[in-house]
């Protein structure tokens, strides 16, 4: 099988070239393709003429994660697409076999969620010993840095959405890819290391921009899919109110901005809805809050 490697990457050239090198001791690239999307980042573009084998695009200015997944999604021509962060790579031994067995195994089957290895490590090796033990199950999600889906399967749903920025867009894929009746399978043995400095976060300490971009987006998320999204709204505002406008003079300004740009917004967004059937509703098992 012809498999799309993707990866949209904003201001990590670093972090990118390390992931491109190791593409390209992995695949075949005459059956193989490998396709990134510069997101409005200049020092990032000279990369373009020094990797001639990876397929670019270049857009200025930023259009952020999700429509930018959605346009170069467009461009791959492979059986298969492997989503990776520009920070993760491929760990596992046998990974494009893997990812091929599993799809040839159960024909229903049509997004693949990797196991996600966070940290900093010396070698491959060390990555995979710090992985975990888990067993192989059906899911309701998928993370970014890590996933394959099925090409056939991808162009039946929106795609990644245009009414969502950053945070929030694997989600709504995953809704619509149950919605149509395919199974989403959590194999833990395909691994990728996703190379984010575990300890720095934890002193980054509250994430404003995270906050006001789940915030919006999950409230989007339930106009969108929800037959009837009035009181999961109303629900997740609760909380996030409780939670966090209360706890912080910035979240309190963020969440009320968000209230505001929501309102403004309404018949931009709206004009995505496509309501989900009920009994995927009843499958959708994941909070969209925010998280510290």
């Amino acid at each position: 099988m012809k498999i799309s490697f993707l990866i949209v990457t904003k201001n990590r050239p670093e972090d990118l070239v390390f992931t491109l090198m190791r593409l390209k001791a992995l695949i075949d690239l005459s059956i193989h393709e490998v396709l990134v999307f510069i997101d409005g980042c200049s020092k990032t573009e000279p990369l373009v003429t020094q990797y001639n084998w990876v397929k670019w695009t270049v857009a200025k200015p930023s259009v952020s994660a999700s429509p930018a997944r959605a346009v170069l999604y467009k461009k791959a021509k492979g059986d298969i697409f492997i989503g990776l962060d520009d920070d993760s790579h491929p760990i596992s031994l046998n990974f494009i076999q893997e990812v091929e067995t599993v799809f040839r195994k159960n024909s229903n089957i049509g997004i693949i969620a990797f196991q996600e290895v966070r940290g900093l490590f010396l070698s491959d090796a060390e990555a995979l010993k710090q992985s975990k033990y888990r067993v192989a199950h059906f899911t309701k999600d998928f993370v970014g840095c890590g996933f394959a889906i099925k090409r056939k399967v991808y162009q039946e749903t929106n795609g990644f959405p245009l009414w969502i920025d950053i945070y929030g867009e694997e989600p709504a894929l995953a809704l619509e890819v149950l919605d149509l009746g395919y199974q989403i399978f959590y194999q833990p043995d395909i691994k990728v290391n996703h190379r984010i400095d575990i300890e720095k976060r934890k002193l980054q300490g509250r994430n404003y921009f995270r906050f006001e971009h789940q915030l919006q987006n999950a409230i989007r998320f339930y106009l969108v899919y929800y037959p009837t999204p009035v009181f999961k709204i109303i629900k997740l505002l609760f909380h996030n109110f409780k939670k966090y406008a209360l706890s912080d003079v910035h979240y309190f300004k963020l969440f009320f901005k968000v209230c505001f740009s929501t309102l403004v917004n309404l018949p931009g967004v709206l004009k995505y809805r496509k309501p989900v059937k009920p009994e995927t509703i009843k499958l959708d098992l994941k909070q969209l809050n925010y998280s510290a």
